[in-house]
């Protein structure tokens, strides 16, 4: 293995978040070589350098990937002031797990949590489109035209969207329900393409991450990766 930032070495082996670590390593309490480290930027190899921290040694861990249905309400950060549930309290788990993108709190369904952070940076860079399927309830009877639209690209602050693949699911008078695909990954995307439209989003469920879904999960129940999703995950994202 390369050798790569300590700071990042100790947050994937479940010491502390990556900022902790970098202020563990200033205090002088980490070790690498039995020489002590306390400047950054600093380097290590975790399969051949011993590493501690305060006299015990750290051990790599395991990498470890889940797929979860996350739950309205749940939100996906690493820690809230506010005390609201994070889809890492809702996955049993020995080492620290976090969520590869986000969802926000109002949006339920695919999530992806993970320890490699490796493999999480290629998922979220712009320049893999991985694809993510969304089903969306929508006030009102959606229309043909505003639908093209939305397959073409709208304008948002960060400028035009790419093209989406939208299939309508049923329409009536009083809502609509549309499958929508994008390869994008803007903040709150879906739900502010379809406002500036001129409709609200009454619900928001993402279905699938590439051709991994969550059908058989019920609302905050998960499942880990099989080996055969993992290497579909990484191969699309040239590892």
């Amino acid at each position: 293995m390369a050798r790569q930032r300590l700071q990042k070495i100790l947050a994937a082996a479940g010491v502390a978040s990556r900022r902790k670590c970098e202020e563990l390593i200033t205090e002088g309490v980490v070790r690498v070589n039995r020489k002590v480290v306390d400047e950054l930027p600093a380097f290590a190899d975790a399969d051949t350098d011993i590493i501690t921290v305060r006299g015990k040694r750290i051990r790599r861990a395991e990498k470890v990937y889940f797929l979860l249905n996350k739950p309205k309400g749940v939100i996906c950060t690493s820690s809230d002031p506010a005390g609201r549930k994070k889809a890492i309290d809702l996955i049993d788990c020995p080492v620290r797990i976090f969520c590869v993108g986000r969802l926000d709190a109002d949006t339920t369904g695919a999530i992806i949590l993970t320890n490699d952070s490796d493999l999480a940076n290629r998922l979220t860079h712009p320049r893999y489109e991985l694809p993510k399927t969304y089903e969306v309830r929508i006030k009102g009877r959606i229309e043909g035209d505003s639908l093209e639209k939305l397959k073409k690209g709208v304008w948002l602050a960060e400028g035009k969207t790419g093209r989406a693949a939208v299939k309508v699911i049923r329409r009536t008078a009083a809502e609509s329900f549309i499958q929508v695909t994008i390869r994008q990954g803007l903040n709150r995307q879906v739900r502010r393409s379809i406002a500036k439209l001129g409709y609200k989003v009454k619900a928001l469920k993402r279905t699938q991450i590439g051709n991994i879904t969550i059908k058989g999960l019920t609302p905050g129940s998960y499942k880990k990766l099989t080996k055969t999703q993992i290497a579909y995950l990484k191969k699309i994202t040239c590892l």
